[in-house]
């Protein structure tokens, strides 16, 4: 039924074998830069790569700071501890997510709640938000709390969903009005920018991911972006075991974590980085290519949402329902084409099935006939 697309998709590959989901491309400075870091015998948590890459993620983002850690999941987790999130509190996100967000929250002994996405960016609903906000909240000491529960929501976390840029400016304007602190998971979505400003730049954090099917990767690897000067230091030295500098001495003046990025994988990053606009002019090509070619198609592609330029990290085509988007996975599967649908909401995991939740009716819609189409740069 759908060998048309999987004949379409051959072409654009210029290949009838396995074609993947995303795979990393390797083709400027890696080895050179790996053997490098090798030769220098620094290749853990300290070495040029390191603060080179830090250097190359800010200014490219437009953030003040950036902080390199070990992947997307611990630069999410170090964000909320720094945004005070503690024992108990609660912390707004989407349920349309990896599950890699609610982790990070879980890590902060945290409690998720779960609210809608709008259905053309599948990232967080401003209007959702404002929605449960108004219905459930109540603002006392400049703290927002949930009358159900009796606790605070400390945090909000909007995800920018395979690339695609959320409402993230009427997000933030929302949690500034209810005293909310914003993380942004800004992890897939590198080189993606909304309204002039790069993502994970509108929260007071920003998480971003450099795991192996990511744009640029060093096999794992994460940043924190931030404009906050005292919140870039402590998120460095935490993410260092918290040790108090000293050409000898082991002091640590807090609990901290082992959770730097090793220069082998900032030497792999920095490489990668020099690559971004290559990556981002192939990956705009090929979601042109699909664009045209869906629009004769009973399938949907996801586009750049409006004020948007995406990363187009991963494509994505909207089925009928649900019976037609597992007939089309079985297709394009069995003919080795690599598919897979978007993420099982968060609230039908065992691990956060009793968490509060708005309306989910997007999120649910989406669940049901969200399907990822391969996306690798090609070049």
């Amino acid at each position: 039924m759908y060998q048309d697309v999987v004949t379409f998709i051959q072409s654009v590959f210029s290949t009838e074998e396995f074609i993947p989901l995303h795979e990393p491309k390797f083709i400027g400075n890696e080895k050179k830069y790996l053997n490098e870091c090798i030769d220098s015998t620094f290749v853990s948590s300290v070495g040029k790569f390191v603060d080179q890459f830090e250097e190359m993620i800010a200014s490219y983002t437009g953030a003040k700071y950036a902080v390199a850690t070990s992947n997307g999941t611990s630069a999410l987790h170090i964000s909320l501890l720094l945004a005070n999130v503690q024992e108990g509190d609660e912390v707004i996100t989407q349920a349309l997510t990896f599950v890699a967000t609610c982790n990070a929250i879980s890590y902060c002994n945290a409690i998720p709640v779960f609210v809608d996405v709008d259905k053309d960016t599948m990232g967080l609903s401003p209007d959702a938000l404002r929605v449960f906000l108004n219905e459930n909240t109540v603002i006392e000491n400049r703290q927002c709390i949930n009358r159900s529960t009796g606790k605070v929501i400390k945090a909000c976390v909007p995800m920018h969903t395979f690339g695609h840029p959320c409402r993230i400016d009427e997000v933030v304007e929302i949690c500034n009005e209810f005293h909310i602190t914003v993380v942004e998971d800004a992890a897939e979505s590198l080189g993606s920018f909304y309204k002039g400003r790069h993502t994970g730049t509108y929260g007071e954090l920003g998480a971003i991911s450099f795991n192996g099917n990511k744009i640029i990767t060093s096999g794992g690897g994460g940043c924190i972006i931030t404009n906050n000067e005292s919140l870039a230091l402590k998120a460095k030295h935490i993410t260092t075991t918290a040790k108090v500098p000293h050409k000898w001495a082991y002091s640590h003046d807090m609990v901290g974590y082992n959770y730097r990025m090793p220069n082998l994988n900032a030497a792999l990053l920095v490489a990668q980085l020099e690559g971004l606009g290559t990556f981002l002019k192939s990956k705009a090509e090929l979601a042109n290519l699909y664009n045209d070619f869906f629009q004769d198609s009973t399938l949907d592609f996801i586009v750049a949402p409006k004020h948007s330029v995406s990363n187009y990290w991963l494509n994505a085509v909207v089925l009928s329902d649900k019976k037609q988007r597992d007939d089309f996975l079985t297709c394009t599967n069995n003919n080795g084409v690599m598919t897979r649908p978007i993420w099982t909401l968060m609230n039908k995991l065992n691990m956060f099935e009793n968490a509060q939740c708005g309306d989910l009716s997007h999120s649910e819609w989406l669940e049901d006939r969200v399907v990822n189409i391969p996306s690798s740069v090609r070049v």
